[in-house]
């Protein structure tokens, strides 16, 4: 995508004020929900989206046709994102941040990209949603996955393994494969886990290690990885549990089994605190809306076999029925302070010593 100047921005600035004038006048005053009648009487710019999950979209559309407010969706993996932030440091483009691990977010406020302050008040967290709001409120969560589970096909595959140390067994050797966490963000908290299992970053290095010498596969995203399983390439993908479920929707012989830790992954949405005072005002309204029933019903619907599989952490939303109870997977949630500012390094030790 052609970057874009402060200029261009403003242009569309201008565009914006004019669509939404449209909008107001093809709605007719009388007519106008409150949500649209309120965004007449304030300035709007264009809202910016990036975005890695996959109901985000639907979202997107979902807030722009409540509230008028025009929303460009910017969708990529997790890492190009991270990657496009990190570019445009001195003149950022975006205004919401939305993908999965708080790792990445942690690290961001730690470098003073993130708005501080803010929290949602359209729905209430249960007491596990509530334990992943940062103390200085840089970040929002918005629903659970874990990562990693075990899929595997059970055609080929009759005994799964249930733990990180089983892998390293010869009757693995070829066998698995995963993402590559400097492009997928998932995998990274993945890792992350491991290493914080193992006893550290050193430890951690000679598991995987150990683990590339056993014949460890590694593919860019959950998809290929899945791909990989359904072709016979490999018996075992080690990828977040919300695209292990989608993907046995559509191929029942596909499994999940679980290690003998996951680790949580939040989805997580963040604001760009060097936007203007307009776009952080919206951005917040986006946040809103993703809390609200509205929001959580098209959260629940955007990616019907892939990120919509994911654990609600607002109360009175509910998960789908093939999600599998979240008390019954043994979990781990590595400190987001700690390893978010080790990602940089880690991915590209990652890719330099595990990627072949």
């Amino acid at each position: 995508m052609m970057k874009r100047s402060r200029l261009h921005r403003s242009l569309q600035i201008a565009l914006a004020l004019t669509g939404a004038a449209g909008v107001l006048a093809a709605c007719g005053s009388s007519s106008a929900s409150p949500s649209k009648t309120s965004a007449s009487k304030t300035p709007v710019v264009p809202l910016v989206v990036y975005g890695a999950e996959g109901y985000a979209p639907v979202v997107a559309k979902g807030f722009q046709q409540a509230t008028g407010i025009p929303t460009e969706m910017v969708n990529h993996s997790t890492g190009t994102l991270l990657a496009k932030i990190s570019a445009e440091a001195q003149n950022p483009q975006w205004g919401v941040l939305w993908t999965d691990g708080s790792d990445a977010y942690a690290a961001l406020d730690q470098q003073h990209y993130l708005l501080r302050g803010f929290e949602p008040n359209t729905g209430s967290l249960t007491s596990l949603g509530k334990s992943l709001v940062p103390a200085d409120q840089s970040y929002i969560p918005t629903g659970l996955t874990t990562a990693a589970a075990f899929v595997y096909n059970s055609k080929v595959v009759k005994s799964p393994p249930t733990s990180w140390s089983s892998l390293l067994t010869s009757q693995w050797k070829g066998a698995i494969g995963m993402n590559n966490p400097a492009i997928s963000g998932p995998t990274y908290t993945a890792v992350a886990s491991v290493m914080s299992q193992q006893g550290g970053v050193a430890k951690g290095e000679a598991y995987f290690k150990k683990l590339a010498a056993n014949g460890l596969h590694v593919y860019p995203t959950n998809k290929v990885t899945l791909n990989a399983l359904l072709t016979g390439a490999i018996k075992v993908a080690l990828v977040q549990n919300s695209a292990g479920i989608g993907f046995a929707m559509s191929s029942p012989s596909l499994k999940l089994a679980y290690p003998d830790k996951s680790a949580l992954l939040p989805g997580v949405i963040g604001i760009d605190g060097k936007a203007s005072k307009t776009e952080i005002a919206e951005a917040k309204r986006f946040a809103d809306f993703v809390y609200s029933p509205k929001g959580q019903a098209l959260m629940l619907s955007g990616d019907p076999q892939g990120d919509s599989l994911f654990y609600p952490i607002v109360k009175g939303t509910k998960p789908h029925s093939q999600v599998p109870n979240l008390k019954a997977i043994p979990t781990d949630y590595p400190n987001p302070i700690v390893w978010g500012s080790r990602e940089a390094s880690i991915n590209a030790w990652f890719t330099s010593n595990i990627v072949q």
